[in-house]
């Protein structure tokens, strides 16, 4: 079967495999072509003894990724296929077969870098990122929950910056990504082909250190203490109370912002997260495709996609349209027997 795509391109450069994500006139949103393609190359590369390392980039100048496809996700859902289910499973399988690569994978970051673009860079060994990164999870502003591996590594971002970074999909720029632990190497962009050919005829380390910047504090730094101890709360009720008690800008707005979100997300993805702490990669995709594909079967995925994507008027009608009215979530959580990830 031929698994190549038209927006997938990879070429040879020496030692170094070189995928680009060459769909810029849709911030190189992944199609699952583009997921089975990446997959497929992979799996080539991980056995050819030419290839030393693996590097990914996005083609144009706003975005690495923004994100998977969703908007189709959302029309297979209301044509009442299974080709969004589908999807998410091959590509949260490419996710654990990145973070699993059995030589190093490197990511060049810039621009836009959300949902399926930090799952096909932040499970790699290194991330380096330009200072137009603007990386986000916005997946509740939807109502979705942060998925691709997402809740493996935000829920081991230092304090509680990334229960933060889930609950309000607020988007964040290349210091706090470093910061985070999302990025590790700050580089700027017209440095990124000197970095790709000193991976093609060297190691990893060496390719990157002469490129590597130092940079200023970032805007959540003064903000760091706050959101730890407001976030490190039991519940979201508990999280907006403390915001509340706070009445700092900064928190009121983050409660507004929460407020805006799909209440029945936010609640999955506060439990989401405090559940995937103790649990490794593969176990919290296998979670996440549990959320996911019982998620997408509901009215707030729909009516989420509807609001930002299709009609864009930014007022998505949620229902349960309060925390307090949100019912028994742990049904979402439940194993789907045969249908399972993994």
């Amino acid at each position: 079967m031929d698994r190549s795509d038209p927006d997938i391109k990879s070429e040879k450069r020496g030692g170094l495999g070189l995928l680009t994500l060459d769909r810029p006139a849709a911030l190189n949103a992944l199609t699952h072509g583009m997921i089975s393609a990446l997959a497929a190359q992979l799996s080539l590369w991980a056995v050819d003894d030419a290839i030393k390392c693996v590097a990914i980039r996005g083609a144009g100048d706003r975005a690495f990724c923004a994100g998977g496809d969703i908007r189709s996700v959302q029309q297979s859902v209301v044509a009442g296929t299974d080709e969004g289910p589908r999807l998410l499973h091959d590509e949260y399988r490419l996710n654990a077969l990145i973070a699993a690569y059995p030589k190093p994978y490197i990511a060049l970051l810039h621009g836009i870098t959300m949902g399926g673009g930090a799952g096909v860079s932040v499970h790699g060994r290194a991330r380096l990122g330009d200072a137009s990164l603007n990386f986000a999870m916005p997946e509740t502003a939807i109502g979705f929950i942060p998925d691709v591996g997402s809740s493996y590594f935000l829920s081991r971002c230092p304090g509680e910056i990334g229960l933060y970074l889930a609950l309000t999909g607020s988007p964040i720029g290349l210091v706090d990504a470093r910061d985070a632990g999302l990025v590790t190497h700050a580089v700027n962009r017209e440095d990124f082909d000197a970095v790709l050919d000193g991976l093609a005829n060297g190691n990893v380390a060496e390719a990157i250190k002469p490129y590597v910047r130092k940079v200023q504090p970032g805007a959540l730094a003064p903000h760091l203490s706050r959101i730890e101890t407001i976030f490190s709360a039991g519940s979201v009720e508990a999280i907006l109370e403390r915001l509340g008690r706070d009445g700092s800008t900064f928190a009121r707005e983050t409660a507004q912002v929460i407020r805006a979100r799909s209440p029945t997300s936010v609640k999955i993805v506060f439990r989401q997260l405090r559940e995937a702490a103790h649990l490794d990669l593969r176990q919290c995709l296998s979670m996440e495709y549990r959320l996911a594909t019982r998620i997408l079967r509901g009215h707030d995925f729909r009516e989420g996609v509807r609001a930002a994507l299709v009609d864009k008027d930014r007022n998505p009608k949620w229902q349960p349209a309060s925390l307090a009215a949100v019912g028994d979530i742990a049904g979402f959580f439940a194993p789907l027997g045969d249908a399972e990830l993994f």
